[in-house]
């Protein structure tokens, strides 16, 4: 029993600590409170995010993050909105360590606010959450006019991974914003509809070459073969990331019609492209990749030597 005493005792001379003057003495009683693991904390920190003096204000915003549940989210909302950018962002970041589904209905009414900081952030939180209520607010939000809303209400869409959102998620593949497309690309990745590998395959040509590289490494995920000619395409991208992607992604299909596209690659100057290739040609298995596999088991690079002799085992 004295535990308990001494812990209850501990939370009131901290919480005598947050009425000091001197704002010092309460920046360290906020720094106890974030270690402490009693619930009366998550109190007296939402009390603290509302302290005049700014260092206080953002370590209580830190330290909630340590907590969980509708109460920290309560007090990280209001930190949210302060005038300091550096208390408001150090809000928003705890936003995401929240992981209690309960804490949405908290942060679902800042999807509204007149601040895109604020909804952006807001949106951030909600990511994490997986609350189906999120839905709805997430969906509204990709005709907001800021680019960074939509981008964050994508991501809380993709997390959900549901079905009916996927109309929406392919509207976004279509966004104005290259990392809102980006981030829709890579979210449909739970789809398996045609509707949905087909948007991402259309991503193959986007003008952003991350696009490019997202919709390559999401149809490996979806393992559809319906983007065969397209990934081979993209095996003569300008761009050495999306080159490795797409060799990665038809390893993954093994459609003996990629290897010749793959083998044409096999002698890269980028060691990671050979790695890939090896191991993609290894994926598909057919003897007609020997030739291409014997010309780097002896590549000076290490990993591709290691990957190249495992695929000569494996065609073998």
């Amino acid at each position: 029993m004295s535990n308990v005493f001494e812990a209850f005792s501990e939370i009131d001379d901290l919480e005598e600590q947050l009425h000091d003057e001197d704002p010092g003495v309460r920046h360290v009683a906020v720094l106890e409170l974030g270690e402490c693991s009693e619930p009366e904390a998550i109190e007296l920190l939402v009390k603290a995010v509302s302290d005049t003096a700014q260092n206080v204000r953002k370590q209580a915003a830190i330290a909630l993050g340590n907590f969980d549940g509708p109460e920290a989210a309560a007090g990280l909302c209001v930190a949210l909105k302060d005038d300091n950018s550096e208390v408001a962002q150090a809000a928003a970041i705890s936003l995401t360590e929240l992981k209690d589904p309960s804490a949405a209905d908290v942060i679902i009414p800042l999807t509204q606010d007149e601040d895109s900081f604020i909804r952006a952030s807001a949106f951030g939180g909600l990511k994490e959450l997986c609350n189906p209520k999120s839905m709805q607010p997430a969906t509204l939000a990709l005709q907001d006019e800021n680019s960074k809303v939509r981008e964050a209400a994508v991501s809380v869409i993709g997390w959900l991974q549901d079905e009916s959102a996927v109309d929406a998620l392919i509207t976004a593949t279509l966004d104005s914003s290259p990392n809102v497309r980006l981030v829709a690309c890579s979210a449909l990745s739970f789809s398996r509809k045609s509707e949905a590998i087909e948007a991402v395959a259309a991503c193959l040509d986007d003008d952003d070459w991350r696009v490019r590289e997202i919709a390559s490494e999401t149809l490996a995920k979806t393992r559809s073969h319906a983007a065969l000619a397209a990934l081979i395409n993209c095996t003569m991208d300008d761009f050495w990331q999306v080159r490795v992607k797409a060799v990665g992604a038809l390893g993954v299909l093994g459609d003996p019609t990629a290897i010749d596209p793959i083998g044409a690659l096999i002698d890269s100057t980028i060691p990671n492209l050979r790695k890939v290739c090896a191991t993609a040609l290894g994926e598909i298995g057919d003897k007609r990749a020997i030739p291409y596999l014997r010309s780097i088991e002896n590549d000076p690079d290490p990993d591709v030597r290691k990957n190249a002799r495992w695929a000569l085992e494996r065609v073998a």
